[in-house]
């Protein structure tokens, strides 16, 4: 296992904020009555259907983790909104997107954090949300608890809440600055099973403090161990730079972006696991895909898994292999 000597990143919590939060560039200025984007995108659900899921990208105060890796925060409030602000921009979305049976409410950090949603607007953003039959959350595992019980028994439909996994690697899991344990992720998997709230994960391929040699090796790991905590989906995400920390690291040389290959192993492997469905984040996928024979058709194979949820054979190219 490599462990990288970092001396510009702070060893405390505390040192480490300040240091994140320094190397930020601008945030974006975002409307607080709208979302910041929405879309409607097609995902194969746990009944082995393709269905069209509405994605919904919460205006809301900042995540208060200063996770390492984050980007997130660009498209965050300084500031909490006032009761109604979220339910007001879920209506404005709706009334814009063509119909769908599923619902994502993103939010760059935690859906039951009440400084970014307030309690009080759970009951209309259920009846909003009434007709979806499975509506999904994302939140840090420390706020796992009652609030999620209280948004569950409001809905008419599934609730499914996703988790930031990141990595099993147990340096690199401490150094992302997540304030997460392994025992900690699963301690909240278990309380989202034992009261049938489904559970989604997100895992990197190849963050900070893992090597390329090593990235394939964690990531299935990593995917190991979701599944072992009753995933039911899981999304890998190809580590990007572009906070301001993280292109630090990667000047500094303590930082590589994934290659293709290894996300496509990545996939294929968990897959091929069967133990629940695995997707890759496409989004600007097209970054680390370096041969410009093949990347169109690579990419286009890792959508068709995606959506099929069945490996495909590897694109073959004469200029570098398929494995670029």
């Amino acid at each position: 296992m490599m462990v990288v000597d970092l001396p510009l990143y702070p060893e405390s919590a505390a040192e480490r904020d300040r240091w994140v939060l320094s190397q930020r560039p601008e945030r974006n200025q975002l409307n607080p009555r709208q979302p910041y984007a929405f879309h409607v995108e097609s995902e194969r659900a746990a009944s082995g259907e393709l269905v069209p899921v509405a994605t919904i990208f919460l205006t809301n105060r900042e995540c208060p983790w200063r996770c390492l890796m984050c980007d997130l925060w660009r498209n965050t409030l300084t500031e909490s909104l006032p009761t109604g602000a979220i339910p007001e921009q879920i209506r404005f979305a709706l009334s814009r997107l063509p119909p769908a049976r599923q619902i994502k409410l993103y939010n760059s950090g935690s859906f039951f954090d009440t400084r970014a949603v307030p309690a009080a607007d759970y009951e209309a953003i259920a009846a909003q949300v009434a007709s979806f039959e499975r509506a999904i959350v994302e939140c840090h595992p420390s706020l796992i608890g009652d609030r999620c019980l209280r948004f569950r028994d409001l809905l008419g439909g599934q609730l499914e809440v996703a988790i930031g996994l990141e990595t099993v690697h147990p340096v690199a899991l401490e150094r992302l600055n997540k304030q997460m344990t392994t025992g900690q992720f699963a301690k909240a998997a278990e309380y989202l099973r034992e009261h049938a709230i489904d559970l989604r994960v997100f895992v990197l391929v190849q963050p900070p403090f893992i090597g390329p040699g090593e990235a394939l090796h964690w990531a299935e790991r990593s995917l190991d161990f979701a599944f072992d905590c009753g995933a039911t989906a899981v999304t890998l995400i190809p580590t990007r730079a572009g906070n301001g920390a993280m292109d630090r690291l990667l000047q500094a040389g303590e930082f590589t972006p994934p290659s293709l290959q290894t996300v496509e192993d990545a996939l294929d492997y968990g897959v091929g696991l069967k133990r629940g469905r695995v997707f890759v984040d496409l989004w600007d996928i097209g970054r680390i895909a370096t041969c410009p024979e093949c990347r169109a058709k690579r990419i286009a194979r890792l959508a068709a898994i995606n959506e099929s949820q069945g490996l495909r054979d590897e694109a073959q190219c004469e200029s570098c292999g398929g494995r670029s």
